[in-house]
């Protein structure tokens, strides 16, 4: 990348963190992580080609232009939030983001909502687990999670309640399952 680029991707940051509080790089990795998406679901659930979303994760492009785009940031964001907290199944947010990706969503990005829904205050418990989780979605959405713990449920019953809890439960349950299995 030349002088020029490095200027004009520095100057695009510099505006989406004016636009939506933080670069959108920072922004959908974080969004990535908390809901266990690759960034090819995160760009159908915006309802972007991976290309545009690829461009504006760089700092190619500085603005989303489309505003429906711009509520289901929004709504993705809170979304994130309800999953780390624990409020919200995996399933129950796949089936969100699904809803999310045919509305238009809520309301405009604010600056507040940049902050994270994971800060310092998760124990340690609650750290693994949500990596544990984090992985397992990274790889299979919650549907099909269900579905291959309901296959091994005759066979193998622990694997597949390690399956359901982990990979489509609530953060809250697995912390409690982890913590009964800790000896």
């Amino acid at each position: 990348m030349d002088a020029a680029q490095q200027e004009a991707t520095a100057k695009a940051r510099e505006l989406q963190s004016q636009w939506y509080g933080e670069p959108l790089g920072t922004l959908f990795r974080r969004l990535i992580d908390d809901l266990g998406l690759n960034q090819a679901r995160l760009a159908t659930v915006l309802g972007l080609s991976a290309p545009m979303l690829s461009q504006l994760m760089s700092g190619q492009r500085a603005k989303i232009g489309n505003p429906a785009v711009v509520q289901r940031v929004q709504s993705l964001q809170e979304l994130a939030a309800e999953v780390a907290r624990g409020d919200i199944s995996a399933a129950d947010a796949t089936q969100r983001m699904d809803d999310i990706r045919r509305t238009a969503g809520g309301s405009v990005l604010n600056n507040s909502a940049h902050s994270g829904p994971s800060g310092t205050s998760q124990t340690p418990v609650k750290r693994v687990v949500r990596e544990i989780q984090s992985l397992l979605r990274s790889v299979s959405d919650a549907a099909d999670i269900i579905e291959a713990s309901s296959t091994l449920a005759d066979s193998h019953p622990e694997l597949a309640e390690f399956l359901r809890v982990y990979g489509a439960g609530r953060t809250s349950d697995a912390v409690k399952h982890y913590e009964a299995h800790q000896n």
